[in-house]
């Protein structure tokens, strides 16, 4: 990407769109940000000429225009009968979250997000799944309070995660009900406050980004190419211990943000919300621990951890240092159990 000047401006736009969107005081203003954001990817996810990717990126394309469209009649609507474009408290802030929700891949408006997100590169994928949700959410952390319909779509969505994930054997697809699981739990963050959402969005980009990354350098797109070479144990180990952190084990670092997220709804009330909330995180964890499994411990061959060879000295640095992020968990959650 650095030696492609047509990249470069593509991802600071990128980035342009999703500052204008949240720093802005109306909604017109982020509307505008959204669709700079979205003029952007677009290209971006086009960069490999195949069918699969034109595929997505067409559907990807009609479903945030159609999104885009709602949102703006919903944005003129209300400067019509309320004169003005500020973000005051009224019942089309409410309504305006259903296209928040689609651009984001929140359930029940999920649907088009796994057949997007197999169609693309692993450099797009981390972009869909991280800084692509970030704009709506911030924008649906101004209409937020507690009422049943957030409460809702936060259920929603952690169940079709988890759930969704049981069968798949693509790791895009696992990825990305992983993702429509984890935008339910940063959804009741944000009920928590800004600050909350911020350390969830922070460690689950940075969790999401070792496994996309070592997905990339590998070449792994399905569950059985994980236990099919005796050549990436370190690669494995990664993957093991990013993939239980992603699913909220303790003492990883992924388990933080779910931990304090609990502690939330507890000091609210929310015990049903908590309960089905915990109950499917464990459903995610039974995927997690399934590829795990298939890939760590049943082996074809022999194991073999020979530093000499040639792909073990490319990934050895990679490899610790990931591994050692998703192990931080331990210190960090003692910390914190210290001070308090």
């Amino acid at each position: 990407m650095p030696n492609n000047p047509t990249k470069i401006l593509l991802s600071m736009t990128l980035v342009g769109g999703i500052l204008i969107s949240i720093s802005s005081n109306s909604w017109l203003g982020a509307w505008m940000g959204l669709e700079i954001n979205l003029m952007s990817f677009i290209p971006l996810m086009t960069s490999q000429e195949n069918i699969f990717t034109t595929e997505a990126s067409l559907k990807y394309f009609v479903i945030q225009a159609l999104a885009s469209s709602v949102l703006m009649f919903l944005v003129m609507m209300k400067a019509l009968m309320y004169q003005g474009f500020t973000m005051s408290n009224n019942i089309y802030e409410y309504v305006i979250m259903t296209p928040l929700l689609t651009k984001m891949g929140a359930a029940p408006m999920h649907w088009w997000f796994p057949s997007v997100m197999e169609g693309l590169s692993w450099v797009n994928c981390l972009l869909m799944m991280t800084i692509q949700s970030a704009a709506p959410m911030i924008l649906m952390s101004y209409l937020m309070k507690i009422n049943p319909l957030i409460l809702t779509v936060v259920m929603l969505s952690v169940v079709v995660g988890s759930m969704g994930g049981m069968n798949q054997t693509s790791l895009r697809k696992i990825l990305t009900y992983s993702s429509i699981n984890h935008t339910g739990w940063m959804l009741m963050a944000l009920l928590g406050g800004i600050n909350l959402w911020v350390m969830y969005f922070a460690v689950y980009s940075m969790l999401t980004s070792a496994v996309t990354i070592t997905a990339k350098l590998f070449n792994i797109s399905f569950i059985n190419q994980m236990m099919s070479t005796n050549e990436k144990s370190a690669v494995k180990f990664v993957l093991f211990t990013t993939l239980l952190s992603l699913g909220g084990l303790p003492p990883f670092i992924g388990f933080l943000p779910k931990w304090i997220t609990i502690q939330m709804m507890i000091a609210n009330n929310l015990s049903l919300t908590m309960t089905v909330m915990v109950i499917t995180s464990l459903a995610t964890l039974y995927y997690y621990l399934r590829m795990c499994y298939s890939s760590f411990i049943i082996l074809h061959n022999e194991t073999k951890w020979n530093p000499l060879m040639h792909k073990a000295n490319k990934t050895s640095m990679h490899s610790i240092v990931l591994a050692s992020m998703s192990m931080m968990g331990l210190i960090v959650c003692t910390m914190i159990v210290s001070i308090n």
